[in-house]
């Protein structure tokens, strides 16, 4: 397949993606491309994904203690009251 070098590269709704599409988009990335992936774990719009199997949280503790990889988590919503209630109960 194709590489990426020299690239800066945003993927946003991770969350959404399968374990096999986040290993081909992670296995592109060439030499001295960054790659930022960005999504909520609890927001997932694909019946056949959770919190556990979709491809950010594979990625995440696959990749957990690679010394090139970072990770963090937000805790803290930035919508309103009524958004973190239903992200909470739903």
């Amino acid at each position: 397949g194709r590489s990426l070098p020299d690239q800066f590269i945003i993927i946003d709704e991770a969350q959404n993606l399968t374990p096999h599409e986040m290993k081909t988009i992670i296995t592109r990335a060439g030499e001295n491309t960054k790659l930022v992936l960005t999504g909520d774990p609890y927001q997932i719009d694909i019946p056949y994904l959770d919190s556990q199997s979709n491809g950010l949280s594979v990625a995440v503790e696959k990749l957990k203690g690679e010394e090139m990889v970072g990770h963090m988590t937000l805790d803290k919503g930035e919508r309103s009251k009524l958004a973190d209630l239903a992200a909470k109960y739903f």
